[in-house]
């Protein structure tokens, strides 16, 4: 296993099929060439419809590639085995409403393999951590936005995962949200852990992130540190990290 990368596409690309015609697929990736770094965090960034979220459903596996390979923890990406290593929160959570917090993280854990007693304990932890222990056995029916984005945190790091997969974490989130997920981000970095980010909050990415990758048209444009995007941008006069990116989102129409 190559264990200076927690996950790496090669040549990876993704098409659709056409509702208009069969033989003109829409790409969504193309030929990416990606290595993600172990133990540290990731930020992938672009403009809408550029491809960085179904580069991440091809890293979990909710959608195959068409063509090139992905692997996670140095085995191929069709090896689920692997999922079970990882936390993910969806940029649109859709969580069974029928369930209670409890028997949600009950659920997942029994998914990732964990015993009942490690699901007990780390939950206990984790509904007291973002704030939900007192409303653990009611239906999540009953949930506002923000108290089902702190229960989506806690899923995600119910199996203690050794890579995260946050995709737009923190969008609409209040405060208290915010600042948890923030706080995961960290502890995960400090236990030598791993992150990937997709973000359109440049905030978060600053404060966060240790490399990144910027995505346009389907295409990986730029992989490196925050630091060089920022020293080698056009023009020259960029600043800032948003000044940097700013000639990315320009030049694509979608």
């Amino acid at each position: 296993m190559d264990t200076t990368h927690i996950a790496e596409f090669r040549c990876a690309t993704k098409l659709f099929r056409s509702p208009w015609s069969i033989r003109s697929p829409i790409p969504a990736v193309r030929d990416v060439e990606l290595a993600v770094p172990a133990g540290q965090v990731f930020a992938l960034l672009g403009p809408n419809r550029a491809g960085k979220s179904t580069l991440v459903k091809m890293l979990l596996t909710i959608c195959r590639p068409t063509s090139g390979t992905i692997t996670r923890f140095g085995r191929p990406g069709h090896d689920r085995r692997t999922l079970s290593r990882i936390g993910y929160i969806h940029e649109s959570q859709s969580l069974p409403s029928y369930l209670s917090a409890r028997g949600l993280l009950s659920y997942y854990g029994a998914l990732t393999g964990m015993t009942p007693r490690k699901i007990r304990c780390r939950s206990d932890e984790l509904l007291e951590r973002v704030g939900l222990a007192d409303r653990s056995r009611e239906p999540i029916s009953r949930f506002s936005k923000g108290m089902l984005q702190r229960l989506a945190l806690a899923q995600a790091l119910l199996n203690e995962p050794e890579l995260l997969v946050f995709d737009e974490p923190t969008e609409g989130m209040d405060l208290l949200a915010r600042r948890l997920v923030y706080e995961a981000v960290r502890e995960q970095r400090r236990r030598g852990k791993s992150v990937i980010l997709v973000s359109h909050a440049l905030n978060d990415v600053e404060q966060l992130c240790d490399r990144l990758g910027v995505m346009r048209e389907g295409r990986l444009v730029f992989q490196g540190p925050p630091s060089e995007l920022i020293r080698n941008a056009q023009p020259s006069a960029a600043q800032t990290l948003e000044d940097a990116l700013e000639p990315f989102y320009e030049l694509t129409a979608t």
